[in-house]
């Protein structure tokens, strides 16, 4: 026997889904209630939650699972008993709960709906509500002598590996071929690809494609001897994407010499011998051999700049005092001081406000 429980909020929606035709199997239990249909029961367990105003998931939800081979032990009023047992030490004394069974499917199971609120208008507790459910289950199941699902999991779990050694016998027959031919056409393109398929065909191992339903394939599976495995069983190499991968033909490069450190002195002395340039070599000018012409530019450039001189001189003494700097320093000097006071004053004023 396995048991959940979780608190909510629709237990309107909660209450109809177990009362609904075609589901219903048993009525087990109404307690802390006068009616029997879910429209009442709600409005009936609404009253009492309506006292508490900041909860908001006011109702819990429980499920009670029956394992298959107990079901011929538990007639219906053990199953009456099962759902008392289990609201009584699940501390629901004091709340109105309902519960009922379940025929829709091959495993009969109990839903209880209870108000989580209770009729001294305090809230169930839910902290580890879940663990605590399963652990109330565990403990009816031993006094009863019923499954408990938690031996199930863990045997289920820690299984013995071999526990069919035929089919174990053969997945170590197909890992041994498939990694031979895989080490044997590596790395040698399609192929090789093409000689691996063919030799497992040959060896009776068929390779499956599977697909999702939009037609993808997503994995492979391996036949052999009346036994399938899937790609993972036989190994990581052989999945769908990786399988491919270990045929590619691997394209190997010379590696760049790496710059050493005796490397260095003899590329110095090549740039050494070249000089140093301020302009690059494509835009440096080369001057012309004749020494007469060089002299030719230079007194040209000498008389043009003399000329700009005398006529800077021209202008100045024109203007007369109008180009003073000494006059005009004092003017700059009283505009700085005055630009001074102002921006004292309107800081002034910024910490007045302030206060």
């Amino acid at each position: 026997m396995i048991g959940k429980c979780k608190a909510i909020a629709h237990g309107s929606t909660a209450l109809d889904y177990i009362f609904r035709e075609g589901k219903l199997g048993y009525r087990l239990a109404f307690h802390n209630l006068c009616n029997r249909e879910p429209k009442a029961i709600y409005e009936e367990m609404k009253v009492v939650s309506d006292y508490n105003s900041r909860c908001r998931n006011k109702f819990l939800r429980i499920e009670i699972g029956i394992a298959p081979q107990d079901e011929k032990k538990l007639p219906v009023s053990e199953l009456m008993r099962i759902a008392h047992l289990f609201a009584k030490r699940m501390g629901l004394d004091n709340h109105q709960w309902v519960a009922v069974t379940h025929k829709d499917t091959d495993n009969r199971h109990i839903h209880i709906i209870a108000n989580r609120i209770s009729l001294y208008g305090e809230v169930y507790d839910t902290t580890f509500v879940s663990n605590r459910a399963a652990r109330v289950a565990e403990e009816i199941s031993r006094e009863k002598g019923l499954t408990i699902a938690k031996e199930v999991k863990a045997e289920r779990k820690h299984q013995k590996v071999k526990a069919n050694p035929t089919r174990e016998q053969t997945k170590t027959e197909v890992q041994q071929i498939c990694y031979a031919l895989l080490g044997k056409y590596k790395g040698s393109g399609i192929s090789g690809y093409s000689m691996f398929l063919y030799d497992l065909s040959k060896s009776g191992v068929t390779i499956d494609r599977l697909k999702n339903k939009q037609g993808k394939v997503y994995g492979l599976k391996f036949s052999y001897n009346r036994q399938s495995f899937k790609a993972s069983e036989i190994g990581r190499e052989f999945g769908y994407r990786s399988l491919q991968k270990n045929f590619e033909i691997s394209n190997k490069t010379e590696p760049k010499k790496a710059t050493t450190m005796a490397d260095e002195p003899a590329k110095n002395n090549a740039q050494s011998d070249r000089g140093y340039q301020l302009v690059p070599p494509s835009r440096s000018y080369i001057p012309s051999a004749n020494t007469n012409e060089r002299s030719s530019i230079a007194q040209a450039v000498g008389n043009v700049a003399s000329t700009a001189i005398n006529a800077a001189e021209e202008i100045i003494s024109g203007a007369g005092g109008l180009i003073n700097p000494q006059t005009h320093g004092d003017d700059y000097a009283e505009t700085a001081w005055q630009h001074r006071l102002r921006n004292q004053a309107k800081k002034k004023k910024k910490r007045g406000r302030g206060l």
